[in-house]
């Protein structure tokens, strides 16, 4: 199981608390996790990636152990202490301006 923590905004969406789990087969990528939370919470569909595109939208950051994911490619294996349960993924709703 993969634990993931949301942003306010998506919690509220999804009506869930700070943290999901879904369960996801190897190999362990961006893009697979976040097809498994939009399996498992479908009215997220579109806030974290276009739906048509698949690219991750502009004020979204994705974080893993300390590490900002947002600009490597989607199909890079996500760590091993990510993988195992021991950190989260972090999608983090990012601010504009100064």
């Amino acid at each position: 199981m993969i634990r993931v923590i949301l942003p306010v905004h998506l919690r509220t969406l999804a009506n869930v608390g700070k943290e999901v789990t879904v369960s996801v087969e190897s190999p362990v990528t961006q893009r697979s996790v976040l097809d498994a939370v939009e399996r498992d919470y479908p009215m997220l569909l579109g806030t974290m990636r276009d739906r048509r595109t698949g690219q991750r939208r502009p004020l979204v950051r994705f974080f893993a152990c300390e590490e900002d994911l947002s600009n490597a490619s989607p199909d890079d294996l996500l760590p091993d202490r990510v993988v195992k349960g021991e950190e989260p993924f972090m999608v983090v709703g990012a601010m504009a301006g100064g």
